[in-house]
Protein backbone atom coordinates (compact mmCIF):
# COMPACT_ATOMS: atom_id res chain seq x y z
CA UNK A 1 0.00 0.00 0.00
CA UNK A 2 3.12 2.18 -0.08
CA UNK A 3 5.91 2.86 -2.56
CA UNK A 4 8.97 5.19 -1.11
CA UNK A 5 12.97 6.60 -1.05
CA UNK A 6 14.08 7.18 2.46
CA UNK A 7 17.33 8.68 3.33
CA UNK A 8 18.79 8.90 6.65
CA UNK A 9 19.62 11.47 8.97
CA UNK A 10 18.43 13.97 6.06
CA UNK A 11 15.93 16.78 6.08
CA UNK A 12 13.27 15.29 7.51
CA UNK A 13 11.20 18.48 6.72
CA UNK A 14 7.91 16.71 4.86
CA UNK A 15 4.78 18.56 2.74
CA UNK A 16 2.43 16.74 0.88
CA UNK A 17 2.13 17.94 -2.62
CA UNK A 18 -1.53 16.43 -3.68
CA UNK A 19 0.33 13.10 -4.96
CA UNK A 20 2.94 12.05 -2.60
CA UNK A 21 5.07 13.10 1.08
CA UNK A 22 8.04 14.64 -0.06
CA UNK A 23 11.20 16.53 2.05
CA UNK A 24 12.26 19.78 1.17
CA UNK A 25 15.32 19.07 -0.09
CA UNK A 26 14.49 16.02 -2.18
CA UNK A 27 16.08 13.22 -0.71
CA UNK A 28 13.12 11.41 0.50
CA UNK A 29 9.47 10.81 -0.56
CA UNK A 30 6.32 8.87 0.08
CA UNK A 31 3.75 8.24 -1.86
CA UNK A 32 0.66 6.01 -0.63
CA UNK A 33 -1.81 3.89 -3.11
CA UNK A 34 -4.28 5.93 -4.31
CA UNK A 35 -7.49 3.99 -3.23
CA UNK A 36 -11.19 5.20 -1.17
CA UNK A 37 -10.36 1.92 0.75
CA UNK A 38 -7.26 3.41 2.01
CA UNK A 39 -6.03 6.49 3.97
CA UNK A 40 -3.10 8.27 5.02
CA UNK A 41 -2.12 10.93 7.25
CA UNK A 42 1.44 12.61 8.88
CA UNK A 43 2.10 14.23 12.16
CA UNK A 44 5.54 15.96 13.22
CA UNK A 45 6.79 17.66 16.29
CA UNK A 46 9.20 19.50 13.90
CA UNK A 47 11.82 17.05 13.91
CA UNK A 48 10.08 13.79 14.54
CA UNK A 49 7.76 12.70 11.48
CA UNK A 50 5.42 9.83 11.77
CA UNK A 51 3.76 9.07 8.08
CA UNK A 52 0.58 6.14 8.35
CA UNK A 53 -0.79 4.55 5.81
CA UNK A 54 -3.57 2.25 6.31
CA UNK A 55 -6.50 0.91 5.57
CA UNK A 56 -9.94 2.97 6.41
CA UNK A 57 -12.29 1.43 8.54
CA UNK A 58 -15.92 1.94 9.00
CA UNK A 59 -17.29 4.64 10.98
CA UNK A 60 -14.06 6.51 11.05
CA UNK A 61 -14.02 10.01 9.50
CA UNK A 62 -11.32 10.07 6.63
CA UNK A 63 -8.26 11.39 7.69
CA UNK A 64 -6.79 14.24 6.57
CA UNK A 65 -3.38 14.01 4.00
CA UNK A 66 -0.70 16.09 4.91
CA UNK A 67 1.59 16.44 7.54
CA UNK A 68 -0.13 18.15 11.18
CA UNK A 69 1.99 20.03 13.78
CA UNK A 70 1.84 18.80 17.20
CA UNK A 71 3.74 18.54 20.55
CA UNK A 72 6.25 15.59 20.89
CA UNK A 73 4.19 14.23 23.48
CA UNK A 74 1.20 13.88 20.49
CA UNK A 75 3.30 12.20 18.32
CA UNK A 76 4.36 9.52 21.43
CA UNK A 77 0.72 8.73 21.70
CA UNK A 78 -0.14 8.38 18.05
CA UNK A 79 2.86 6.28 17.27
CA UNK A 80 1.40 4.39 20.33
CA UNK A 81 -2.06 4.00 19.12
CA UNK A 82 -0.64 2.75 15.68
CA UNK A 83 -0.77 -0.51 16.55
CA UNK A 84 -4.01 -0.67 17.87
CA UNK A 85 -5.55 -0.32 14.44
CA UNK A 86 -8.02 -3.02 13.42
CA UNK A 87 -7.13 -3.46 9.74
CA UNK A 88 -4.01 -3.09 7.83
CA UNK A 89 -1.07 -0.36 7.54
CA UNK A 90 2.66 0.75 7.05
CA UNK A 91 4.10 3.60 9.17
CA UNK A 92 7.17 5.47 8.32
CA UNK A 93 9.15 7.16 11.14
CA UNK A 94 11.56 9.59 10.19
CA UNK A 95 13.73 12.05 12.16
CA UNK A 96 16.88 13.96 11.26
CA UNK A 97 19.26 12.76 13.84
CA UNK A 98 17.71 9.17 13.50
CA UNK A 99 17.64 6.12 11.48
CA UNK A 100 14.51 5.91 9.20
CA UNK A 101 11.85 3.04 10.13
CA UNK A 102 9.22 1.39 8.17
CA UNK A 103 6.69 -0.91 9.95
CA UNK A 104 4.27 -3.35 8.35
CA UNK A 105 1.18 -3.60 9.90
CA UNK A 106 -0.50 -7.30 11.11
CA UNK A 107 -2.85 -8.47 7.82
CA UNK A 108 0.27 -8.90 5.15
CA UNK A 109 -2.70 -7.49 2.69
CA UNK A 110 -0.17 -5.91 0.09
CA UNK A 111 3.32 -7.14 0.20
CA UNK A 112 5.68 -4.48 0.94
CA UNK A 113 10.06 -5.39 -0.17
CA UNK A 114 12.52 -3.02 0.54
CA UNK A 115 16.15 -2.36 -0.78
CA UNK A 116 19.11 -0.65 0.41
CA UNK A 117 21.29 1.37 -2.17
CA UNK A 118 24.10 2.64 0.47
CA UNK A 119 22.41 5.90 0.89
CA UNK A 120 18.35 5.61 0.86
CA UNK A 121 16.12 2.72 1.50
CA UNK A 122 13.87 2.05 -1.47
CA UNK A 123 10.40 0.19 -0.92
CA UNK A 124 7.65 -1.04 -3.10
CA UNK A 125 4.15 -3.54 -3.12
CA UNK A 126 5.40 -4.31 -6.53
CA UNK A 127 8.41 -6.16 -6.63
CA UNK A 128 9.32 -4.67 -10.03
CA UNK A 129 10.38 -1.19 -8.67
CA UNK A 130 13.51 -2.52 -7.19
CA UNK A 131 14.73 -4.97 -9.78
CA UNK A 132 17.94 -2.78 -10.08
CA UNK A 133 18.87 -3.63 -6.65
CA UNK A 134 18.62 -7.22 -7.20
CA UNK A 135 22.43 -8.80 -7.01
CA UNK A 136 22.10 -12.37 -7.27
CA UNK A 137 19.95 -15.47 -6.05
CA UNK A 138 19.27 -16.57 -2.97
CA UNK A 139 20.29 -20.04 -2.92
CA UNK A 140 17.83 -21.58 0.13
CA UNK A 141 15.05 -19.29 -1.12
CA UNK A 142 15.07 -20.75 -4.17
CA UNK A 143 15.99 -23.80 -3.30
CA UNK A 144 12.36 -23.88 -1.10
CA UNK A 145 10.30 -22.16 -4.19
CA UNK A 146 11.86 -25.40 -6.28
CA UNK A 147 10.17 -28.04 -4.03
CA UNK A 148 6.94 -26.32 -3.17
CA UNK A 149 8.28 -25.91 0.04
CA UNK A 150 7.93 -21.55 0.75
CA UNK A 151 8.38 -20.09 4.25
CA UNK A 152 7.34 -16.91 5.32
CA UNK A 153 10.53 -14.59 6.23
CA UNK A 154 12.21 -11.30 4.99
CA UNK A 155 14.66 -13.53 2.67
CA UNK A 156 13.17 -12.92 -0.81
CA UNK A 157 14.18 -15.24 -4.79
CA UNK A 158 16.77 -12.03 -5.00
CA UNK A 159 19.91 -10.96 -2.84
CA UNK A 160 19.48 -6.97 -2.41
CA UNK A 161 16.10 -7.30 -2.12
CA UNK A 162 13.74 -8.12 1.24
CA UNK A 163 10.60 -8.37 2.50
CA UNK A 164 9.42 -6.70 5.61
CA UNK A 165 7.29 -9.42 6.88
CA UNK A 166 3.93 -8.86 9.18
CA UNK A 167 4.51 -6.36 12.20
CA UNK A 168 8.15 -6.54 11.32
CA UNK A 169 10.12 -3.16 11.23
CA UNK A 170 13.22 -2.30 8.61
CA UNK A 171 15.76 -0.03 9.88
CA UNK A 172 17.80 1.53 7.78
CA UNK A 173 20.85 4.18 8.98
CA UNK A 174 24.09 3.13 7.90
CA UNK A 175 22.82 -0.58 7.00
CA UNK A 176 19.57 -2.15 6.23
CA UNK A 177 18.32 -4.14 9.64
CA UNK A 178 15.03 -5.82 9.94
CA UNK A 179 13.77 -6.25 13.20
CA UNK A 180 11.47 -8.61 13.91
CA UNK A 181 8.19 -8.56 17.03
CA UNK A 182 7.69 -11.11 19.12
CA UNK A 183 5.77 -14.39 18.18
CA UNK A 184 2.04 -13.85 18.16
CA UNK A 185 0.24 -15.62 20.64
CA UNK A 186 -2.67 -18.57 19.64
CA UNK A 187 -5.04 -20.71 21.43
CA UNK A 188 -6.51 -24.41 20.88
CA UNK A 189 -9.74 -26.01 20.47
CA UNK A 190 -11.95 -25.54 23.87
CA UNK A 191 -15.30 -27.47 24.71
CA UNK A 192 -17.94 -26.27 23.18
CA UNK A 193 -21.29 -25.90 25.83
CA UNK A 194 -24.83 -28.09 25.29
CA UNK A 195 -26.06 -25.49 23.67
CA UNK A 196 -23.62 -24.27 21.81
CA UNK A 197 -24.58 -22.15 18.31
CA UNK A 198 -21.76 -22.44 16.18
CA UNK A 199 -23.01 -21.36 13.00
CA UNK A 200 -23.89 -18.24 14.56
CA UNK A 201 -21.08 -17.31 16.19
CA UNK A 202 -19.17 -18.33 12.29
CA UNK A 203 -21.90 -15.66 11.03
CA UNK A 204 -21.29 -13.00 13.74
CA UNK A 205 -17.18 -13.95 12.68
CA UNK A 206 -18.21 -13.45 9.13
CA UNK A 207 -20.63 -9.79 9.67
CA UNK A 208 -17.77 -8.43 11.57
CA UNK A 209 -14.94 -9.32 9.63
CA UNK A 210 -16.79 -8.28 6.39
CA UNK A 211 -18.10 -5.14 8.23
CA UNK A 212 -14.60 -3.69 9.25
CA UNK A 213 -13.56 -2.00 5.99
CA UNK A 214 -16.23 0.32 4.11
CA UNK A 215 -17.00 -2.37 1.32
CA UNK A 216 -19.62 -0.42 -1.25
CA UNK A 217 -21.87 -2.99 -2.81
CA UNK A 218 -21.40 -1.36 -6.01
CA UNK A 219 -17.93 -1.59 -6.79
CA UNK A 220 -16.95 -4.53 -4.95
CA UNK A 221 -17.20 -7.92 -6.24
CA UNK A 222 -16.77 -11.33 -4.46
CA UNK A 223 -14.54 -14.38 -5.75
CA UNK A 224 -16.65 -17.57 -5.78
CA UNK A 225 -14.92 -20.24 -6.93
CA UNK A 226 -17.71 -22.73 -6.25
CA UNK A 227 -15.52 -23.93 -3.29
CA UNK A 228 -16.47 -23.50 0.27
CA UNK A 229 -14.28 -20.97 1.82
CA UNK A 230 -15.43 -18.18 -1.06
CA UNK A 231 -18.68 -19.72 -1.13
CA UNK A 232 -19.35 -19.14 2.33
CA UNK A 233 -18.63 -15.52 2.87
CA UNK A 234 -20.11 -14.60 -0.57
CA UNK A 235 -23.56 -15.87 0.20
CA UNK A 236 -23.22 -14.23 3.82
CA UNK A 237 -22.87 -10.47 1.97
CA UNK A 238 -25.64 -11.43 -0.33
CA UNK A 239 -27.86 -12.29 2.41
CA UNK A 240 -27.09 -9.12 4.21
CA UNK A 241 -26.97 -7.01 0.77
CA UNK A 242 -29.60 -8.88 -1.20
CA UNK A 243 -29.20 -8.83 -5.36
CA UNK A 244 -26.59 -5.72 -4.83
CA UNK A 245 -22.56 -7.80 -5.06
CA UNK A 246 -21.44 -9.21 -8.03
CA UNK A 247 -19.39 -12.07 -8.73
CA UNK A 248 -16.65 -13.69 -10.32
CA UNK A 249 -14.34 -16.65 -10.95
CA UNK A 250 -11.80 -18.65 -13.41
CA UNK A 251 -12.93 -21.90 -14.98
CA UNK A 252 -10.99 -24.92 -13.97
CA UNK A 253 -11.15 -27.71 -16.72
CA UNK A 254 -12.78 -30.94 -17.19
CA UNK A 255 -13.31 -33.63 -15.09
CA UNK A 256 -14.10 -31.08 -12.59
CA UNK A 257 -15.59 -27.66 -14.58
CA UNK A 258 -19.06 -28.98 -14.57
CA UNK A 259 -19.46 -29.95 -10.69
CA UNK A 260 -17.66 -26.34 -10.52
CA UNK A 261 -20.52 -25.05 -12.76
CA UNK A 262 -23.37 -26.52 -10.96
CA UNK A 263 -22.11 -25.94 -7.82
CA UNK A 264 -22.00 -22.14 -8.77
CA UNK A 265 -24.99 -21.71 -10.21
CA UNK A 266 -26.77 -23.43 -6.75
CA UNK A 267 -24.94 -21.09 -4.89
CA UNK A 268 -26.15 -17.97 -6.48
CA UNK A 269 -29.45 -18.86 -7.06
CA UNK A 270 -29.75 -19.52 -3.20
CA UNK A 271 -29.63 -16.11 -2.17
CA UNK A 272 -30.07 -12.91 -4.31
CA UNK A 273 -26.59 -11.59 -5.83
CA UNK A 274 -26.28 -9.36 -8.72
CA UNK A 275 -26.72 -10.00 -11.93
CA UNK A 276 -23.45 -9.43 -13.00
CA UNK A 277 -20.86 -12.63 -13.01
CA UNK A 278 -17.99 -12.27 -14.18
CA UNK A 279 -16.00 -15.96 -15.63
CA UNK A 280 -13.09 -15.93 -17.16
CA UNK A 281 -12.13 -19.84 -18.80
CA UNK A 282 -8.37 -20.25 -17.40
CA UNK A 283 -8.09 -22.76 -20.01
CA UNK A 284 -8.40 -20.80 -23.16
CA UNK A 285 -6.28 -18.31 -21.42
CA UNK A 286 -3.43 -20.48 -19.26
CA UNK A 287 0.03 -19.96 -17.82
CA UNK A 288 2.58 -19.57 -20.44
CA UNK A 289 0.62 -18.38 -23.17
CA UNK A 290 1.97 -16.05 -25.47
CA UNK A 291 0.13 -13.12 -24.49
CA UNK A 292 1.59 -13.72 -20.68
CA UNK A 293 3.50 -11.01 -19.55
CA UNK A 294 6.15 -13.74 -17.51
CA UNK A 295 6.40 -15.19 -21.18
CA UNK A 296 6.95 -11.52 -22.81
CA UNK A 297 9.52 -10.31 -20.22
CA UNK A 298 7.63 -8.28 -17.76
CA UNK A 299 9.51 -7.87 -14.82
CA UNK A 300 6.56 -10.35 -12.59
CA UNK A 301 7.54 -11.25 -8.66
CA UNK A 302 7.79 -14.84 -8.65
CA UNK A 303 5.68 -14.23 -5.12
CA UNK A 304 3.11 -13.83 -7.77
CA UNK A 305 0.27 -15.48 -8.68
CA UNK A 306 1.59 -18.71 -10.59
CA UNK A 307 -1.94 -18.94 -12.62
CA UNK A 308 -1.03 -15.29 -13.54
CA UNK A 309 -2.26 -15.00 -17.23
CA UNK A 310 -5.85 -15.79 -16.23
CA UNK A 311 -5.92 -14.25 -13.11
CA UNK A 312 -4.50 -10.72 -14.41
CA UNK A 313 -7.39 -11.36 -17.27
CA UNK A 314 -10.17 -11.71 -14.87
CA UNK A 315 -8.58 -8.85 -13.04
CA UNK A 316 -8.64 -6.43 -15.88
CA UNK A 317 -12.45 -7.74 -16.59
CA UNK A 318 -13.42 -6.68 -13.42
CA UNK A 319 -11.07 -3.23 -13.55
CA UNK A 320 -13.26 -2.36 -16.61
CA UNK A 321 -16.54 -2.86 -15.56
CA UNK A 322 -15.53 -0.89 -12.24
CA UNK A 323 -14.79 -2.58 -9.51
CA UNK A 324 -12.71 -1.20 -7.04
CA UNK A 325 -12.36 -4.24 -4.10
CA UNK A 326 -12.67 -7.70 -4.66
CA UNK A 327 -13.58 -10.25 -1.22
CA UNK A 328 -11.74 -13.47 -1.44
CA UNK A 329 -11.92 -16.80 0.28
CA UNK A 330 -8.20 -17.16 1.06
CA UNK A 331 -7.33 -18.36 4.20
CA UNK A 332 -10.42 -20.68 4.84
CA UNK A 333 -8.06 -23.54 4.65
CA UNK A 334 -6.26 -22.41 7.41
CA UNK A 335 -8.80 -21.19 9.67
CA UNK A 336 -10.06 -24.72 10.08
CA UNK A 337 -6.63 -26.67 9.90
CA UNK A 338 -6.22 -29.73 11.76
CA UNK A 339 -2.94 -29.68 13.76
CA UNK A 340 -0.02 -32.27 13.37
CA UNK A 341 -1.14 -33.73 16.49
CA UNK A 342 -4.72 -34.43 15.49
CA UNK A 343 -3.68 -35.49 12.16
CA UNK A 344 0.12 -36.61 11.58
CA UNK A 345 1.09 -35.43 7.72
CA UNK A 346 4.07 -35.00 5.74
CA UNK A 347 5.16 -31.17 5.44
CA UNK A 348 4.48 -30.15 2.07
CA UNK A 349 6.63 -30.26 -0.46
CA UNK A 350 9.06 -33.16 0.84
CA UNK A 351 11.98 -33.22 -1.44
CA UNK A 352 12.44 -36.98 -3.55
CA UNK A 353 13.73 -38.38 -6.59
CA UNK A 354 10.61 -37.37 -8.89
CA UNK A 355 12.23 -34.25 -9.37
CA UNK A 356 15.68 -34.50 -11.06
CA UNK A 357 16.12 -31.39 -12.02
CA UNK A 358 16.87 -30.05 -8.48
CA UNK A 359 20.76 -29.08 -8.78
CA UNK A 360 23.25 -29.47 -6.11
CA UNK A 361 23.52 -26.66 -4.67
CA UNK A 362 19.54 -26.27 -3.78
CA UNK A 363 20.05 -29.34 -2.78
CA UNK A 364 22.53 -28.17 0.18
CA UNK A 365 20.98 -25.22 0.38
CA UNK A 366 17.43 -27.23 1.64
CA UNK A 367 19.49 -28.43 4.80
CA UNK A 368 18.76 -25.11 5.98
CA UNK A 369 15.37 -24.53 4.77
CA UNK A 370 13.54 -23.78 7.90
CA UNK A 371 16.68 -21.02 9.24
CA UNK A 372 15.93 -17.28 8.78
CA UNK A 373 11.95 -17.42 8.82
CA UNK A 374 9.91 -14.85 10.80
CA UNK A 375 7.89 -15.55 14.42
CA UNK A 376 4.53 -17.42 14.09
CA UNK A 377 1.82 -13.91 13.12
CA UNK A 378 -1.22 -13.69 14.10
CA UNK A 379 -2.28 -14.44 10.53
CA UNK A 380 -1.28 -18.04 9.16
CA UNK A 381 1.98 -18.29 7.52
CA UNK A 382 0.50 -20.10 4.77
CA UNK A 383 -2.11 -17.63 4.28
CA UNK A 384 0.47 -14.71 4.40
CA UNK A 385 1.91 -16.26 1.37
CA UNK A 386 -1.27 -16.66 -0.42
CA UNK A 387 -2.33 -13.09 0.18
CA UNK A 388 1.71 -11.43 -1.10
CA UNK A 389 0.69 -13.76 -4.73
CA UNK A 390 -2.71 -12.06 -5.67
CA UNK A 391 -2.28 -8.33 -4.29
CA UNK A 392 0.14 -6.85 -7.22
CA UNK A 393 -2.28 -7.90 -9.91
CA UNK A 394 -5.10 -6.35 -8.15
CA UNK A 395 -3.32 -3.49 -6.89
CA UNK A 396 -2.12 -2.58 -10.79
CA UNK A 397 -5.48 -2.78 -11.93
CA UNK A 398 -7.01 0.11 -8.91
CA UNK A 399 -8.35 -2.95 -6.87
CA UNK A 400 -7.92 -3.71 -3.33
CA UNK A 401 -7.80 -6.90 -1.65
CA UNK A 402 -10.42 -7.97 1.36
CA UNK A 403 -9.78 -11.07 2.88
CA UNK A 404 -12.20 -11.97 5.69
CA UNK A 405 -10.84 -14.97 6.99
CA UNK A 406 -7.15 -13.27 7.83
CA UNK A 407 -9.35 -11.37 9.90
CA UNK A 408 -8.67 -11.45 13.75
CA UNK A 409 -11.96 -12.98 14.92
CA UNK A 410 -12.17 -15.47 12.27
CA UNK A 411 -8.75 -16.99 13.08
CA UNK A 412 -9.43 -16.84 16.93
CA UNK A 413 -13.03 -18.65 16.27
CA UNK A 414 -11.06 -21.45 13.99
CA UNK A 415 -8.89 -22.08 17.14
CA UNK A 416 -11.01 -22.56 19.45
CA UNK A 417 -13.37 -24.84 17.41
CA UNK A 418 -13.07 -28.49 18.18
CA UNK A 419 -11.72 -31.50 15.81
CA UNK A 420 -15.18 -32.49 14.53
CA UNK A 421 -16.12 -28.92 13.57
CA UNK A 422 -12.65 -27.98 11.48
CA UNK A 423 -12.39 -32.15 10.30
CA UNK A 424 -13.50 -31.90 6.01
CA UNK A 425 -14.30 -28.10 6.97
CA UNK A 426 -17.35 -29.12 8.53
CA UNK A 427 -17.80 -26.12 9.62
CA UNK A 428 -18.24 -24.11 6.62
CA UNK A 429 -19.66 -27.36 4.79
CA UNK A 430 -22.87 -26.96 7.79
CA UNK A 431 -23.16 -23.43 6.96
CA UNK A 432 -23.50 -24.19 3.22
CA UNK A 433 -26.02 -27.29 4.03
CA UNK A 434 -27.91 -24.43 6.84
CA UNK A 435 -28.58 -22.19 3.34
CA UNK A 436 -30.04 -24.65 1.89
CA UNK A 437 -27.80 -26.08 -0.54
CA UNK A 438 -27.28 -29.81 -1.56
CA UNK A 439 -25.14 -32.47 -1.03
CA UNK A 440 -23.65 -31.56 -4.71
CA UNK A 441 -22.16 -28.79 -3.02
CA UNK A 442 -21.76 -29.88 0.40
CA UNK A 443 -20.43 -33.34 -0.29
CA UNK A 444 -19.18 -33.04 -3.85
CA UNK A 445 -17.17 -36.24 -4.78
CA UNK A 446 -15.39 -34.48 -8.07
CA UNK A 447 -12.38 -32.70 -7.32
CA UNK A 448 -12.10 -29.66 -8.34
CA UNK A 449 -8.35 -27.60 -8.29
CA UNK A 450 -6.55 -26.01 -11.64
CA UNK A 451 -4.11 -29.44 -11.93
CA UNK A 452 -5.86 -29.64 -15.71
CA UNK A 453 -4.80 -26.40 -16.33
CA UNK A 454 -1.85 -26.37 -15.25
CA UNK A 455 -1.29 -29.81 -17.38
CA UNK A 456 -2.41 -27.85 -20.73
CA UNK A 457 -0.17 -25.13 -19.23
CA UNK A 458 3.14 -27.64 -19.50
CA UNK A 459 1.94 -29.42 -22.65
CA UNK A 460 1.18 -26.68 -24.89
CA UNK A 461 3.04 -24.09 -23.90
CA UNK A 462 6.18 -24.59 -21.87
CA UNK A 463 8.29 -27.30 -24.16
CA UNK A 464 9.46 -24.26 -25.87
CA UNK A 465 10.21 -22.52 -23.30
CA UNK A 466 12.24 -24.92 -21.92
CA UNK A 467 13.68 -25.63 -25.33
CA UNK A 468 15.16 -22.13 -25.57
CA UNK A 469 15.81 -22.34 -21.63
CA UNK A 470 18.33 -25.50 -22.47
CA UNK A 471 19.28 -23.67 -25.36
CA UNK A 472 20.17 -20.38 -24.17
CA UNK A 473 20.96 -21.08 -20.36
CA UNK A 474 19.72 -19.92 -17.25
CA UNK A 475 20.88 -18.01 -13.85
CA UNK A 476 19.47 -21.43 -12.18
CA UNK A 477 21.75 -23.13 -14.51
CA UNK A 478 24.47 -20.74 -13.71
CA UNK A 479 24.16 -20.89 -9.62
CA UNK A 480 23.63 -24.62 -9.78
CA UNK A 481 19.82 -24.62 -8.24
CA UNK A 482 18.76 -26.28 -11.33
CA UNK A 483 20.64 -29.17 -13.11
CA UNK A 484 20.07 -28.85 -16.70
CA UNK A 485 20.56 -32.50 -17.80
CA UNK A 486 18.18 -33.46 -15.09
CA UNK A 487 15.74 -30.78 -16.39
CA UNK A 488 16.38 -32.02 -20.03
CA UNK A 489 15.03 -35.79 -19.01
CA UNK A 490 11.83 -34.15 -17.09
CA UNK A 491 11.24 -32.33 -20.33
CA UNK A 492 11.87 -35.38 -22.47
CA UNK A 493 9.43 -37.52 -19.79
CA UNK A 494 7.00 -34.44 -20.25
CA UNK A 495 6.59 -34.50 -23.90
CA UNK A 496 6.50 -38.79 -24.25
CA UNK A 497 4.09 -38.83 -21.43
CA UNK A 498 1.71 -39.96 -19.59
CA UNK A 499 1.70 -36.75 -17.68
CA UNK A 500 1.86 -37.29 -13.77
CA UNK A 501 0.87 -34.41 -11.41
CA UNK A 502 3.20 -35.15 -8.90
CA UNK A 503 6.03 -34.66 -10.35
CA UNK A 504 5.72 -33.10 -13.13
CA UNK A 505 3.63 -30.15 -12.37
CA UNK A 506 6.35 -29.03 -10.39
CA UNK A 507 7.96 -27.78 -13.56
CA UNK A 508 5.60 -24.70 -13.76
CA UNK A 509 7.76 -23.51 -10.55
CA UNK A 510 10.81 -23.60 -12.57
CA UNK A 511 9.54 -21.55 -15.55
CA UNK A 512 8.17 -18.98 -13.48
CA UNK A 513 11.43 -18.70 -11.55
CA UNK A 514 13.89 -19.38 -14.58
CA UNK A 515 11.46 -16.21 -16.20
CA UNK A 516 11.65 -13.81 -13.00
CA UNK A 517 15.26 -14.09 -12.84
CA UNK A 518 15.99 -13.62 -16.54
CA UNK A 519 13.40 -10.34 -16.25
CA UNK A 520 15.11 -9.09 -13.37
CA UNK A 521 18.67 -9.91 -13.36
Amino acid sequence: MIKLRLTPYADSSWTWDGHRYVTADGTSEVTPYEHPMVEHTAITDGRRTLLLVRERVTGRPLSAPGPRTAPAVAVDKARALVEQWPADYVLVETAPDLPVRVSAGPFGTAPLYVAHDGTSLHGSWDMADLADHATGLSPREVARLLIYRPRYGTETVFRGIHKVTERATAICGGHLHIHHPEPALHSGPRELVDDADVLSAFVAAMDDALDVRPLDPATTVFHLTGGFDSGTVATRAAERCPGRYATSTLLIGEPGRGSQLRRRRQIRNAVPFSDEDFVVDAMEHPPLHPECGRVSGERISPYEEPLHHPFTKLTALLADNGARAVVTGLGGDEMVALSQAEYPHKSMGEIGDDLPWIGKTAQEALEYADDGIAPPARVNSMTLLSLETTAPVLLRAGIWPVHPFADPGMIQLGEWLPYDWRELKQLQRRRMAALGLGRDVTDSRERESFAEVVQHALTAHAPSLFARMLREGSPLFDCGLVDPDGLRHAVRRLGTGPYREDGDAQLLEVVDLHLATRAFL
